[in-house]
């Protein structure tokens, strides 16, 4: 079977975001890969922020070049479709999931299981797919904004699936306690896409990022490029919480690492590639 083309067809969505759609088997949820402008932000969270960590900051500027990021995180059923195809460098498990859906995120796949996927989405569609760089992961997520979430100052159980427990013992919490559902929710469950139409960036589950942990941003690169010099060799960085974190770790700014052999059901991951050249 000849792969997908690798000519990229841009669409325009409701006149707002753009957008390419990658097809991995006809009866799956597409890789719909949004397009990311390019651009310059602060990365990382002011000395202000509440529950900020040394490891926030400093905040620093990064340009960033247009590239596609995945609307949501790789799902179960887009994993099996992939983790059937010829391996690359290891043998992947079809169906490592602990929570089952087709649409709910994959899980319990380590860093290593997330580069084989991009490695065989890339031969199988002529098109380099990869993890997001830290830089790129954090500008996507803010879309733009400077708040604790790219919905505001709060977060609520209304829009993302984390641990919601009553505002007087966390930070973050809305008014109302909201909902904590103790499991993956499909990555389709919410509305209220950030502006550069991503969903689930925040809560639901971790997401790799292909740079080392470093313990804070002195000497980090300015080009949004993935920092794999120096630091910690034996850990990858984590991003975007997960269903069972509370909404203070679900912050656009927060980075967590861990071995690149971890498997957990709160780390799955999503994809990114390449755009033209502005």
């Amino acid at each position: 079977m000849e792969p997908p083309s690798a000519q990229l067809t841009i669409k325009k969505r409701q006149g707002r975001n753009q957008y390419s759609d990658q097809i991995i088997a006809e009866d799956i949820l597409p890789l719909r890969m949004m397009l990311i402008p390019a651009g310059t932000f602060l990365m990382g969270s002011p000395e202000s922020e509440l529950e900020r960590q040394d490891d926030e900051g400093p905040q620093h500027e990064v340009k960033v070049p247009q590239f596609f990021m995945a609307k949501y995180p790789v799902t179960q059923a887009q994993w099996r479709e992939v983790a059937n195809m010829p391996k690359v460098k290891q043998v992947l498990k079809p169906d490592p999931s602990f929570f089952k859906g087709k649409l709910r995120p994959v899980e319990k796949v380590s860093w290593y299981d997330a580069v084989e996927f991009c490695d065989r989405l890339t031969l199988h569609t002529n098109r380099q797919y990869r993890l997001p760089s830290e830089a790129e992961w954090e500008y996507a997520c803010r879309a733009g904004t400077t708040t604790p979430f790219h919905f505001g100052k709060t977060l609520s159980t209304d829009y993302a699936n984390y641990k919601s427990v009553d505002k007087r013992f966390r930070a973050y919490s809305p008014v109302t306690q909201g909902r904590y559902r103790k499991e993956t929710t499909p990555v389709n469950h919410f509305e209220g896409a950030n502006a550069f139409g991503l969903f689930d960036m925040h809560g639901n589950v971790w997401e790799w990022c292909e740079d080392r942990w470093h313990d804070g941003y002195d000497e980090a690169p300015d080009d949004a490029s993935a920092w794999i010099e120096g630091g910690n060799s034996s850990s990858r960085i984590l991003r975007g919480g997960n269903w069972s974190a509370y909404p203070e770790i679900c912050r656009s700014a927060v980075c967590i690492y861990d071995e690149p052999d971890m498997v957990s059901n709160t780390i799955g991951f999503r994809v990114v590639c390449s755009a033209p050249k502005t």
